[in-house]
C-alpha cells in the first residue's frame, strides 16, 4: 500500500517549517448541508481528500450522496455521481422524488481507467470550478489489474488506491460509498479504512427508544478537522432532516 499523499518532489529531510503548501490545499469547499459540513469540521472538504461513506443496507447511503451531490453542483461545483448499484433510471427516479434539480453529472462505469480519464475530461471544461466524484459503491469498482471482466478480493483496495493518486495529484474530493457485511464490519479488506482521509458511517437506530428508527450519521475519522460527531436524522420521502447532534466544536 503506498502513502495516502501525493509526491510534491520535497527533498527528504527536509525541514517542515520550510515546505510550501499549495494555496490549492487551503482551500475548504463547504455543500451547504449543515450536518454534513458540520461532520467535516465545519468548514467542508479539503481538496484532495478521500472520503468514506459506510453503512448497512437500507440506512440511506444512496439517498444522502444524491443529497450531497445537489448541493455541491448548487455551490457551483463540479460534481459527477458514478453509480454501479443502480441504473441511471433508479438514480432519476430517486432524484424526482427527492426534489433534486441542480442537475449534477451523473454516469455509469465500474472500469477505474475509464472513469479516471472522464474525469479528466470533465475537470477540462471546468478547469477553475472545485470538482467532486462520488461513487456508489467502492466495491463495484475495477482496477483492471485482471482484465476489465475479473476482480478478487483486493480489487477495491487497488481502485481506492488509484483513486487516491488521482485525487492528490489533481486536488479533486474522492467520495466513496462503502458496502458493510451483516457483521457491520466492512465489506472487503480492512485496509480500506486506513487508506482513506476521512470516514463517516450510516446506519438505523434500533436500541434508544427516543431515537428508534432514526438514522444515525457519526464522524468515525477526519484527518482535517475533528472527529466525534453523531448527528440523528429523520428519513422522510423527500430526503434527510437532522433532528438532534451530539459533539462540540
Amino acid at each position: 500500500m503506498k502513502l495516502n499523499v501525493k509526491n510534491d518532489k520535497i527533498v527528504f529531510g527536509t525541514n517542515i517549517l520550510d515546505v510550501k503548501i499549495p494555496d490549492q490545499l487551503r482551500q475548504r469547499n463547504k455543500c451547504g448541508v449543515p450536518f454534513i459540513d458540520d461532520a467535516f469540521g465545519g468548514e467542508g472538504f479539503t481538496p484532495s481528500t478521500i472520503s468514506l461513506f459506510t453503512g448497512e443496507p437500507g440506512a440511506g447511503k444512496t439517498t444522502l450522496m444524491l443529497t450531497l451531490a445537489d448541493a455541491l453542483t448548487s455551490q457551483g461545483y463540479t460534481c459527477l455521481f458514478n453509480t454501479a448499484e443502480e441504473s441511471l433510471y433508479q438514480v432519476k427516479l430517486t432524484c424526482e422524488r427527492l426534489d433534486i434539480r441542480s442537475g449534477f453529472i451523473a454516469g455509469q462505469e465500474t472500469f477505474v481507467p475509464r472513469l479516471l480519464s472522464q474525469c479528466s475530461v470533465l475537470r477540462s471544461k471546468f478547469p477553475n470550478r472545485p470538482f467532486f466524484l462520488i461513487v456508489d459503491s467502492l466495491q463495484t469498482l475495477n482496477d483492471g489489474k485482471y482484465g476489465e471482466d475479473h476482480t478478487n478480493g483486493q480489487s477495491a483496495v487497488r481502485a481506492l488506491q488509484m483513486l487516491t493518486d488521482y485525487a492528490k495529484e489533481h486536488y479533486v474530493n474522492v467520495i466513496c460509498i462503502g458496502q458493510v457485511n451483516k457483521s457491520g464490519n466492512m465489506a472487503g479488506s480492512q485496509k480500506l479504512k486506513h487508506m482513506v482521509d476521512a470516514m463517516l458511517h450510516l446506519s438505523i437506530e434500533k436500541k434508544d427508544e427516543d431515537f428508534k428508527g432514526l438514522r444515525v450519521l457519526e464522524t468515525v475519522k477526519n484527518r482535517f478537522g475533528g472527529a466525534g460527531w453523531t448527528f440523528f436524522m429523520d428519513l422522510k420521502n423527500n430526503g434527510f432532516e437532522e433532528v438532534a447532534r451530539i459533539g462540540a466544536r
